[in-house]
């Protein structure tokens, strides 16, 4: 599950796609509570859930942002539906908007299994670099 906050009141389901949604019912979970900004966001896929994305497990998070590799296959689509993810991110920072997100499990419902915060520079990250990490918050600045 990935749910967003941002400073920005505008609409975000404007952006929604085949690939990504946006929809303003949250879970009601103790995780969304770690969200700091008032506008807040479930971020789905094609799938309906947050499992359409390029994603890092827990075990393998230290692999950090980077492009697709071969031997690390991954759907076409998920890969478009985080491209179009990190663009709508990137479009909120241009409009002077602050922007975070969490990624977790939807049955969690303890904040401290979030395993730390990610502070994700959107002008050092490229788009096909970008992947969420399993049980993270990241924060994303310019």
């Amino acid at each position: 599950m990935i749910v967003l906050s941002t400073t920005s009141p505008q609409d975000l389901t404007q952006y929604n796609t085949d690939l990504l949604t946006f929809e303003r019912e949250l879970t009601s979970l103790a995780i969304d509570n770690e969200l700091t900004y008032p506008e807040r966001w479930f971020v789905g896929s094609k799938h309906g859930c947050s499992c359409g994305f390029r994603n890092l497990s827990t075990s393998s998070i230290d692999l950090g942002f980077g492009v697709p590799e071969d031997w690390y296959p991954e759907e076409t689509d998920d890969i478009e539906a985080t491209i179009e993810f990190y663009l709508v991110i990137k479009k909120l920072l241009s409009e002077a908007h602050q922007v975070d997100c969490i990624d977790a499990w939807d049955n969690q419902d303890d904040q401290s299994s979030l395993l730390g915060t990610t502070v994700v520079n959107m002008n050092s990250v490229e788009p096909n670099e970008f992947r969420f990490f399993e049980n993270h918050k990241f924060e994303f600045v310019t």
